[in-house]
């Protein structure tokens, strides 16, 4: 697990005396700390110093721990902070909200501050365990499967991509890449995420996935990624993807089932949801709509 001290917490609680006292403790046992007195700068501080962990209070003036948590939720850049809920109330109605929100712990006031520390001792190795699966993950992939790719263009302007250390593996179909113009923006602060995401998009890779590559812990370049782009690195992928559809499934008339596995989907179910989700039609309805429209237009000519 990192260390004490390269960990931030933020502490939202609007009575001064319970608020300094946490930032108190908990900088005395090494913690970089913030505090807020309100929700609404809570959010504004979780949104500029993107804590490692979340301590809120529920009732508070103006906007509560619950409108805090589902701000934060909604938000990329803070959504996958662990998040500790502090109230006065133990009902079961209660704690299934903060739950059913994704809160990832409920403590009870008066806490002490040794409850509250292990509280986020636990958050905070379960944070440090995904990662690490994460990383474990990206060692376990076949060597191949993220080997440097050369991208060339080739006639009527599409991108092939080669493998240069997979050479026998079948080549994808020529007809998998799109046209060369890239979907992604151009940012040279973020070109390694955008390269990496274009070489093995198909390849059914995670956000995990590029924070190996690009040497950052997902958290971090979730943050990076959504403040440049506004879109997160999942995001990315999906676009990706989703262009890939679009062009098999208008260019050549492999199954559906086929062009998922050629995009990295495990399972064509999700394809299609994804792909329905982005375009409002299904897969096969979409082809349908755009190889009429295209043929429509080679009539014209």
């Amino acid at each position: 697990m990192m260390s004490k001290s390269s960990n931030k917490i933020l502490v939202i609680e609007d009575d001064n005396v319970t608020r300094d006292l946490y930032l108190k403790g908990l900088k005395a046992k090494g913690f970089d700390t913030i505090g807020a007195d309100n929700g609404l700068a809570g959010i504004q501080q979780a949104q500029e110093y993107i804590p490692n962990l979340v301590i809120c209070d529920i009732t508070m003036p103006d906007m509560d721990g619950y409108g805090v948590l589902a701000r934060l939720r909604q938000d990329p850049t803070t959504a996958i902070i662990p998040f500790i809920f502090l109230t006065g109330s133990s009902t079961k109605a209660d704690v299934r909200k903060a739950m059913e929100l994704g809160a990832d712990d409920y403590l009870t006031k008066p806490s002490t501050l040794d409850e509250l520390l292990r509280a986020i001792a636990i958050r905070l190795e379960k944070q440090a365990t995904l990662q690490y699966l994460c990383s474990i993950q990206f060692e376990k992939a076949p060597k191949s499967a993220f080997a440097d790719h050369n991208t060339t263009a080739i006639a009527g302007g599409v991108a092939v991509v080669a493998d240069k250390e997979a050479p026998n593996r079948e080549p994808p179909d020529r007809d998998a890449r799109i046209p060369s113009k890239s979907i992604f923006p151009s940012i040279p602060q973020l070109k390694e995420v955008f390269d990496f995401i274009e070489a093995h998009y198909h390849q059914g890779i995670t956000l995990c996935d590029v924070a190996v590559a690009v040497g950052y812990s997902p958290a971090y370049l979730t943050n990076r990624v959504a403040r440049q782009t506004g879109e997160t690195v999942n995001c990315w992928i999906v676009k990706r993807r989703m262009a890939g559809a679009r062009f098999l499934l208008q260019n050549n008339n492999q199954t559906v089932e086929k062009i998922a596995k050629e995009l990295g989907y495990q399972d064509v179910s999700h394809f299609s949801r994804q792909f329905r989700q982005h375009h409002g039609l299904p897969p096969q309805a979409w082809r349908k709509e755009h190889q009429l429209v295209s043929q429509r237009q080679v009539q014209l000519w």
